[in-house]
């Protein structure tokens, strides 16, 4: 019986709020390490994937000209743009353990620039180009807003 009193003085002791959040920060830990492995790998196979696209389209029939549009070709290089930004999201948590809001704002208003480049405008309605135009606008003054609340400091 003494056994038993013993476990649950030490369960009650790993569960005290400074362990427990040991515990809960040693676990967001090891979830953004394997974040960044697997955004890696996706930022790989991304690029592994446009340089095929790229070299099927430089070298087929019409040869120097690409056959899909140049905005699809600029929105798989703003995706892995998106994906670096992201990893760099992932890797400021990991030194600093706060959640960059300007480097989240950057990130997004590059996620809708990369929709607003590659809109087809002959499938869009206004009212889908109007929600962009107010997200954009959005980050925008969320970005100035942060930018100017916060002292710059030198890297």
């Amino acid at each position: 019986m003494s056994w038993l009193r013993k476990l649950s003085r030490r369960i009650a002791a790993s569960l005290s709020d400074n362990n427990f959040l040991t515990i809960i920060s040693k676990i967001e830990t090891i979830v953004s390490k394997l974040l960044s492995v697997l955004m890696i790998i996706v930022i790989l196979v991304a690029v592994y994937d446009l340089f095929v696209i790229l070299l099927q389209d430089i070298f087929s029939a019409p040869v120097g000209f690409f056959t899909r549009t140049l905005f699809e070709v600029f929105g798989l290089f703003l995706n892995i743009l998106i994906a670096l930004e992201l990893l760099e999201n992932i890797t400021a948590y990991l030194r600093k353990h706060v959640i960059q809001v300007e480097l989240v704002i950057v990130t997004s208003l590059i996620a809708v620039a990369r929709k607003f480049i590659i809109l087809d405008l002959q499938k869009t309605g206004g009212i889908e180009l109007i929600g962009l135009a107010i997200a954009i606008l959005g980050l925008s003054i969320s970005y100035w807003i942060i930018r100017n609340a916060q002292p710059r400091q030198p890297h």
